[in-house]
């Protein structure tokens, strides 16, 4: 571990340094990668500064307590030096935690596919409860969410909804969100009073950039058509709906959110080169969700991953072992303390993978 450390502090220094000459500073394109590669190790150096200054501090503590003759001073002294020493130890795990290989997918944003699983119209009905968690839990952190194509129900549910989660950090606190949601209620359309159980499956996506994923225009498919079925405002009579099928791999997009033919092209030809990232990558993610032995689950849409019990007020998390009675608060968007439950356990089971190898 200190190899690496030793190896960071290195490169911040050098990188410290070429920032402040004239020459780079000169070289726009130059000093402002050199800033990037800076800030992205900035905190594990000063981090690793920091312990060893205190380690300094401990070995003078502790020898200036072996040379000390007056007893108070000399208990004062060795006082002091396990203080440090005890510190030592938490910076240590806090480095632990700063040199785990970073997901090059958290500063993303993401593209969310909400859909209703088993269970009819009461899986649409928790589909949309679902998008409006997701939306209140966005808004509340300042991050913009925006539909890109929903399929509406007569009865206000959802049987499919793609949208957009753009801000700082998204796909860092979401990518645990995939996976196959279970409630438990009693349905709205039920008269004995009995409880059913029903399932969604939400899908997370780091959005991609055009440099990472090239689509070939001889590799699409582009129909257009007037949108169909319950929707009421959301759809209008003109041809303006989209959708793309992407040949060498069948993935199919379409999105009607739009009035402009051209708007609804966009958002999803956005959608296709996520999933087209999410598909080239799928090999790699799966390789390494098996060799982390992540014990929060591989992210994987058929895995059932959390059960909402309307009932009991329970929402319990699978993977992780967590219930939390406040499923009423849950559903209004309070959905931090749970993100951060898992994020932690993912970061502990990588730890435990370090420490097996």
């Amino acid at each position: 571990m200190f190899k690496k450390l030793d190896d960071i502090l290195e490169k911040y220094n050098k990188l410290s340094a070429e920032m402040a000459d004239p020459a780079v500073i000169a070289q726009t394109d130059r000093w402002t990668q050199c800033a990037r590669e800076h800030a992205d190790i900035a905190e594990t150096a000063e981090k690793y500064l920091e312990y060893k200054k205190v380690e300094r501090e401990m070995e003078e503590d502790f020898a200036a307590a072996e040379a000390e003759e007056d007893r108070e001073m000399k208990d004062l002294l060795t006082q002091e030096g396990y203080a440090c020493k005890e510190k030592l130890a938490d910076i240590r795990a806090e480095l632990r935690v700063l040199l785990l290989p970073k997901d090059k997918n958290d500063e993303r944003n993401v593209v969310m596919e909400i859909r209703g699983g088993a269970g009819g119209e009461e899986a649409s009905l928790f589909a949309a409860d679902l998008y409006n968690m997701y939306c209140r839990y966005a808004e509340s952190v300042r991050w913009k969410t925006e539909i890109i194509d929903l399929n509406e129900t007569e009865l206000g549910g959802m049987k499919e909804v793609v949208f957009s989660v753009s801000g700082k950090g998204v796909y860092s606190k979401l990518k645990y969100e995939s996976g196959v949601h279970r409630v438990q209620r009693v349905p709205e359309t039920e008269s004995q009073g009995r409880v059913h159980t029903s399932t969604v499956t939400v899908a997370v996506l780091p959005e991609a950039e055009d440099v990472e994923v090239q689509i070939n225009d001889k590799d699409l498919k582009i129909d257009t058509y007037r949108s169909g079925g319950a929707g009421g405002q959301h759809i209008n009579k003109t041809e303006s709906c989209i959708r793309i099928t992407h040949l060498p791999t069948g993935i199919v997009v379409t999105c009607q959110d739009e009035r402009s033919q051209i708007k609804n092209r966009e958002k999803a030809m956005k959608v296709l080169k996520s999933r087209l990232y999410d598909y080239y990558n799928s090999r790699y993610q799966s390789d390494y969700a098996e060799n982390r032995k992540s014990q929060i689950g591989t992210g994987d849409r058929s895995e059932r991953i959390r059960t909402y019990n309307f009932p009991q007020n329970r929402v319990t998390d699978h993977r992780i072992g967590l219930t939390l009675y406040s499923l009423d608060s849950f559903m209004l968007g309070d959905i931090g303390p749970m993100l951060e439950a898992l994020a932690i356990a993912d970061r502990e089971a990588q730890l435990t993978s370090e420490e097996e190898l």
